[in-house]
């Protein structure tokens, strides 16, 4: 099973996945007048004006901490370890390359999840790849089939990698047996899984800028006292990414291509673009300035901080110690535990155990609130049926406590994977309709105006959008 699960992944992220997220990213960069460069200021803009809202929604700030919270997780710190030492530290530049261009596919997938976005019975707003796929497609198959891989990935297979590097990092830095990490996982995220959307959100934006900075922090004051050091880690990227410290030794065509796998598929599960994942939490909120595309930019400054921010402070860490011994076995997050500790000693384990605790944790109760969004679609919402779901959602926390890495993150690249292709495919289907928002967005800004979304200027998006939704 493990040898057919192995040969799935390879399949997928060998052939398949690589090139088709760098064409959907080089795509949307050409499409969109290379918006992440062009617009790298407004996003900051936009960001620093999302907290407003309406009482008893939720802002479009809260919806950034939300997707950030499921994003800066295990990626950040086991995922990037996982890829130097399978992919060697060229991987890192390809971390950066997909994240750059990724951000002109989150643009497109926020953007879409907006404009399409529906209001429940509750008064929540809930949206995604799987909605615009039903409604600006027409096509509900392919959102079913979006749905189902993101309960699987999300629900279930994201949430067991994320409390298994939890229980990981406790056990080397406490002693604490994997088990009972576990229990006291399912009982936290339980709390704040049967609270509901809003109650999600809140703890995000609370918890996620506080995790962040502390980690950050740490990261440049070990860059600082290593600052003479840095230009040799940079440029030990660089030549490991295109293979010129491997020439001399003929291995230069098989170092490039694991440096671009790992690198792109741990870039990949930690900012998610292009994945659908993200574009769930963007349709929750009530955007200002009032307009489908400001959540694009809110979301797409999201993949510039996790991926281009805390995972090069996490490369750094690591590069800048002696710990990434190949072949070693000692990889994930028990590797980024070493390298922080021969920095600043002893008390680094117990740094991460904690940054760990707060990233993965966020992330399962992020990653909860978009199988549920799914759920929703499927029309599976009952009381009963989401109570079953809740249990067995943390029954796969429990399980990924006191699982095996390796097939865990075999499993979480194969779901992923499957829900990457069924969103590109859809985004760029529906790219006429994103390159119409953009553009709508910033003639109201050369205009001087506080861009506002008006369907009735779209033909198009005048039937399908949902008239509760957007007034």
């Amino acid at each position: 099973m493990a040898d057919i699960i192995n040969s799935i992944s390879g399949l997928l992220w060998g052939h398949v996945l690589v090139y088709l997220l760098i064409a959907a990213g080089l795509f949307f960069t050409f499409k969109l007048g290379f918006i992440q460069f062009v617009q790298f200021p407004h996003m900051f803009k936009v960001m620093f004006g999302s907290r407003k809202c309406g009482n008893n929604e939720i802002s479009s700030f809260q919806a950034f901490c939300t997707s950030l919270a499921a994003r800066v997780g295990t990626g950040n710190m086991a995922g990037v370890a996982v890829a130097l030492y399978l992919g060697g530290p060229g991987a890192i530049f390809w971390m950066w390359l997909i994240a750059l261009i990724g951000m002109a596919t989150s643009f497109a997938e926020s953007t879409l999840a907006q404009a399409y976005k529906t209001k429940d019975a509750e008064g929540n707003f809930r949206g995604g790849p799987a909605y615009y796929m039903q409604t600006g497609l027409g096509k509900r198959w392919m959102g079913v089939l979006f749905s189902l891989c993101l309960i699987l990935a999300f629900g279930l297979v994201f949430n067991a990698v994320q409390s298994n590097s939890i229980a990981a990092a406790f056990e080397v830095a406490f002693d604490i047996p994997k088990y009972i990490v576990g229990i006291c996982l399912v009982i936290g995220s339980g709390i704040i899984i049967f609270g509901g959307l809003k109650t999600i959100s809140r703890f995000a934006e609370m918890v996620v800028p506080f995790m962040a900075l502390a980690y950050l922090c740490v990261a440049l004051y070990v860059c600082a006292i290593n600052f003479a050091a840095l230009p040799d880690v940079f440029m030990l990227v660089i030549n490991s990414a295109f293979g010129i410290e491997q020439a001399g030794a003929g291995a230069i065509g098989y170092g490039v291509i694991q440096a671009m796998i790992q690198g792109i598929k741990r870039g990949l599960f930690s900012n998610e673009a292009g994945m659908g994942s993200a574009a769930n939490a963007a349709a929750t909120a009530t955007p200002y300035p009032p307009h489908p595309a400001s959540q694009g930019y809110v979301q797409m400054l999201g993949v510039f901080i996790d991926t281009i921010v805390i995972c090069t402070a996490t490369a750094s860490l690591i590069l800048l110690s002696q710990q990434l011994i190949p072949e070693s076995g000692v990889l994930g997050i028990e590797l980024t535990q070493a390298a922080l500790s021969e920095h600043v000693g002893s008390w680094g384990t117990y740094f991460i155990a904690i940054a760990i605790l707060f990233f993965a944790f966020t992330s399962i109760v992020a990653n909860y609130s978009y199988a549920e969004t799914n759920l929703m679609f499927l029309e599976h919402n009952s009381q009963k049926g989401m109570f079953l779901f809740r249990l067995i959602v943390l029954g796969m926390v429990m399980f990924g406590a006191v699982g095996e890495l390796g097939l865990i993150w075999t499993l979480a690249d194969i779901s992923m994977g499957l829900m990457a292709i069924v969103n590109v495919i859809a985004l760029f289907m529906l790219s006429g309709v994103v390159v119409w928002l953009s553009k709508d967005y910033n003639e109201q800004r050369k205009k001087g105006l506080i861009p506002s979304f008006d369907k009735s200027k779209h033909p198009k998006l005048d039937k399908e959008v949902d008239p509760l939704a957007w007034k």
